[in-house]
C-alpha cells in the first residue's frame, strides 16, 4: 500500500488564513484495489476470480478493478486467419472457440458476478468479452456491494487488429455511476487517449476513473497521469500479468498503477509478477485538484470549445409499427400541403 506524501512543511511568508477552521476538511477516504493477474484462455468459469476478490476484500478494499478483458482474454498474437482478401480454417475455429469463451450480458456469468460483489460488499469493475449474437465486445461490467449488476461501457472504438474480432460501441453505453464512494466509471485501453471521450467523462464529474488495459508501454503511465491531472480524478489502472504457461502466445506485460488528482503514484507498478495493488483514496484530494483545473468547468469555454454526445443507441436494424408508419405518413402529406 502507498499514499500520497505530505507537503513539503515549508513555511508561508504570510500566513493563510485558515476556512472553516475546525471542520474537516480531508474528506472521506476510499480503499481501492487494482488486480494485476492472468485471465486462463479458454476457461471463462475458471477466470472468475473469485480468490482474487476475496484477498483484496480482506485487505478492506472497497473497490476492486480488474484488467481489460479479464473474462474471455486477450488473444495477443493471434490474426485469426487474416489476410487481405483471405481468412483462413484454423483462423475461423479459433475464432469459434474465442466467441465460445465470451460471456452473455446479461447472463449467468454475470448473475455469478454480482453475487461475488455482493458476496464481499465491494465495488466490481471488470473486463469481459461480450457476446451480442454473433458480435463481440470489448466491455467494462460494474457492480455495486449489493450485488447488483449496476451497467457496461462497450470499447467505442478498437485498436487495429481488433476491429476483426470486436465490434464498436455507442453513446449509450458511456456510463458514471453516482455512488457512496463517489463518481465512477471506466475507459478501455487506448480509447483513453481520445480526448472528446475523456472530456464526456469529466463532464459527467467522473472521480474514480477506472482505465482496465493490455497496454505494456512505459508511456502508458504518462497517459494515466496526465488524465489525473486534467481531469482532477482519481485513476486506477489494470493490466495482467501473464506467462507462457496462462495462454499463447507468452507476452509478458504489467503497469498496473493507481494515480491521484495531483498526479502522485499512489501505488505500483509492480513488475514482479501478478499483484494486488492497494490504495487509500482521500476524497478530499479531487476538491483540492479541481482548485486547480477543472476541464469541464472554470476551466472551460464553452462559448469557443464545446461537445455534443449522442447517447441513443444506434442498432443496424429498427422497425416501426403500423401506426407509426400511417401518422408518419400522413405528417409527410400535410407538410407538403403547407
Amino acid at each position: 500500500m502507498a499514499l500520497a506524501p505530505a507537503g513539503s512543511g515549508g513555511e508561508s511568508v504570510i500566513a493563510e488564513v485558515e476556512m472553516n477552521a475546525g471542520a474537516d476538511q480531508g474528506g472521506a477516504t476510499v480503499r481501492v484495489t487494482v488486480v494485476q493477474a492472468s485471465s486462463v484462455f479458454y476457461d471463462t468459469p475458471a477466470t472468475l476470480a473469485e480468490k482474487l476478490m476475496a484477498e483484496a476484500a480482506g485487505y478492506g478494499s472497497q473497490l476492486i478493478l480488474f484488467p481489460e478483458v479479464f473474462i474471455g482474454g486477450y488473444p495477443h498474437g493471434s490474426t485469426f486467419g487474416l489476410v487481405v482478401g483471405n481468412r483462413t480454417a484454423k483462423g475461423k475455429e479459433d475464432f469459434r472457440k474465442y466467441h465460445a469463451a465470451a460471456i452473455d450480458v446479461p447472463g449467468p456469468e454475470v448473475s455469478r458476478l454480482a453475487a461475488l460483489a455482493g458476496k464481499y460488499k465491494v465495488f466490481l469493475v471488470i473486463g469481459v468479452v461480450e457476446r451480442a449474437g454473433y458480435t463481440l465486445y470489448n466491455t467494462v461490467l460494474t457492480f455495486d456491494p449489493l450485488g447488483k449488476y449496476l451497467g457496461k461501457h462497450r470499447k467505442l472504438m478498437p485498436t487495429a487488429l481488433e476491429r476483426v474480432f470486436w465490434g464498436c460501441g455507442d453513446g449509450s453505453t458511456i456510463p458514471v455511476y453516482d455512488t457512496p464512494l463517489g463518481k465512477i466509471g471506466a475507459l478501455i485501453c487506448w480509447e483513453n487517449r481520445m480526448p472528446l471521450l475523456r472530456t464526456a467523462m469529466y463532464a459527467k464529474g467522473v472521480e474514480i476513473y477506472c482505465a482496465p488495459t493490455v497496454d505494456c508501454m512505459t508511456s502508458w503511465q504518462a497517459s494515466m497521469t496526465h488524465i489525473a491531472l486534467e481531469g482532477g480524478c482519481f485513476v486506477l489502472s489494470a493490466v495482467p500479468f501473464t506467462r507462457r504457461k496462462n495462454y499463447p502466445p507468452p507476452p509478458e506485460y504489467n503497469i498496473c498503477v493507481i494515480i491521484s488528482p495531483s498526479g502522485t503514484v499512489l501505488a505500483g507498478p509492480n513488475y514482479e509478477g501478478e499483484a494486488l495493488l492497494t490504495a487509500d483514496l482521500d476524497l478530499g484530494e479531487i476538491i483540492r485538484a479541481k482548485f486547480d483545473f477543472d476541464v469541464v468547468g472554470h476551466y472551460s469555454r464553452p462559448e469557443v470549445l464545446s461537445l455534443v454526445v449522442k447517447t441513443d443507441p444506434k442498432p443496424a436494424v429498427s422497425f416501426t409499427s403500423d401506426a407509426e408508419k400511417t401518422f408518419a405518413g400522413k405528417r409527410d402529406e400535410v407538410s407538403k400541403t403547407t
